[in-house]
């Protein structure tokens, strides 16, 4: 499998699209702190309005992509999410930019997003077989990983050499190499069901419903991709405040933390089919969510001189992203195997609800508690609630599961 080509092509492709995604993260609320001047509920709005499109049209886009070849949605997508994203150094330029725009853009780019994810996590099992499916997506993790790594210097980099809507560009340039990547893909898809075997959309969108309702294994893990979505997004609220305010870590520490954090990712990625081999699927699962959580429950705890505090915090976030990559890979590969290939768009579009959607209702909770009960008490009960979501594992079969099961009916 590893020398596959079309696999190397969608590794590529998705790279180039993660790539820009971290240049986006970063520069868009970057263009409307310093060119637009934004207020803190501007720039909440921002961040929720890219969220909103999974919770919303999630299931109803899985269905659409199981009706079509996910080789053309991708391309597509790629395409269309340049042409948004140009659209603000554009307006920059021509000095006619609004937070308005910025609303508009990020919207668009979450619901063209939506379209690529789910057609990207659904094509995969098309192109390798079901025993490389560990493999290929710890692959395409590592893909993600190095783009956590190199994007945030970049973004940071073209916007102090350039401007905030300028960085941008970089974006829509490597939606455009997806997009092209992607095209080149030879491997045939299965046939898409017909116009006489479909039902309505919404009877199709039950039958994804079904299927994940039905299946105690799909089931647990929607519950742990739904409490962690919530209580992370609960934490990362108060993050931000609690390590620049309360541990007073200066902006330039902070990226040099992120940036050696990130490696955390990749070497998570790059070990994680070792450690399915060695623990088993179902455990590894769990693992990457105990992990991931008791770092998190460090943060609030940190305390005493300043380079502790950093070695601490860095430490911290290194296991996190550790935690988290062996968690996608192994939940990931495990949802892939035990889904039929007509099915896979609808499950991946739940998923996307839960992971994605969720993501604003955590943040307004945890903004609410840490203005109730304080920062730091929201922030252990965050770390709490992401422990205990392993809780959907322990008591189904999928904490003993080792390999990876057969395909649900359905």
């Amino acid at each position: 499998m590893a020398a596959h080509a079309d696999f190397l092509i969608l590794w590529v492709g998705g790279t180039a699209s993660a790539f820009g995604a971290q240049i986006r993260f970063l520069a868009l609320p970057l263009t409307a702190i310093l060119v637009l001047d934004a207020t803190p509920l501007q720039l909440g709005i921002l961040a929720a309005v890219g969220s909103a499109p999974a919770l919303i049209l999630g299931l109803g886009v899985g269905v659409w992509v199981d009706r079509r070849r996910k080789r053309p949605v991708m391309v597509a997508s790629a395409l269309v999410r340049a042409v948004l994203i140009l659209a603000i150094p554009i307006a920059a330029v021509l000095q006619v930019l609004r937070i308005e725009h910025l609303y508009g853009v990020a919207f668009g780019v979450g619901v063209i997003n939506l379209f690529y994810s789910v057609a990207n996590r659904s094509l995969l099992p098309s192109l390798v077989d079901r025993d490389d499916l560990v493999e290929a997506n710890s692959k395409l993790e590592v893909g993600l990983s190095a783009s956590l790594v190199a994007g945030p210097g970049t973004a940071g980099a073209l916007t102090r050499l350039f401007t905030a809507p300028a960085a941008l560009i970089a974006d829509a340039v490597t939606s455009v190499v997806s997009a092209l990547a992607i095209w080149t893909i030879r491997a045939p898809e299965p046939q898409p069901e017909t116009s006489q075997r479909r039902g309505n959309l919404i009877d199709e969108a039950r039958q994804g419903l079904s299927l994940i309702g039905g299946n105690s294994v799909l089931l647990a893990i929607a519950g742990v991709a739904g409490g962690l979505a919530i209580f992370n997004a609960m934490f990362e609220i108060g993050w931000f405040l609690y390590i620049t305010r309360r541990l007073e870590v200066d902006p330039l520490s902070l990226t040099l933390m992120i940036s050696i954090s990130s490696i955390g990712s990749l070497l998570g990625a790059s070990v994680a089919e070792r450690v399915i081999r060695w623990a088993g699927t179902g455990r590894t699962i769990v693992v990457g969510v105990v992990m991931a959580g008791l770092s998190d429950l460090a943060t609030p705890l940190i305390g005493g001189p300043f380079t502790g505090v950093v070695i601490v915090l860095t430490s911290a976030m290194f296991f996190f992203g550790i935690g988290v990559a062996i968690y996608s890979v192994s939940q990931v590969s495990l949802r892939q195997a035990i889904t039929p290939l007509r099915l896979q768009g609808r499950m991946n579009g739940v998923m996307n609800a839960l992971q994605v959607g969720l993501v604003p209702v955590g943040a307004l909770t945890g903004g609410v508690l840490g203005e109730t009960i304080g920062i730091r008490p929201t922030m252990f009960l965050s770390a709490g609630g992401e422990i205990a979501a392993v809780i959907w594992l322990l008591v189904t079969p999928v904490w003993a599961l080792r390999e990876l099961p057969e395909v649900a009916d359905g």
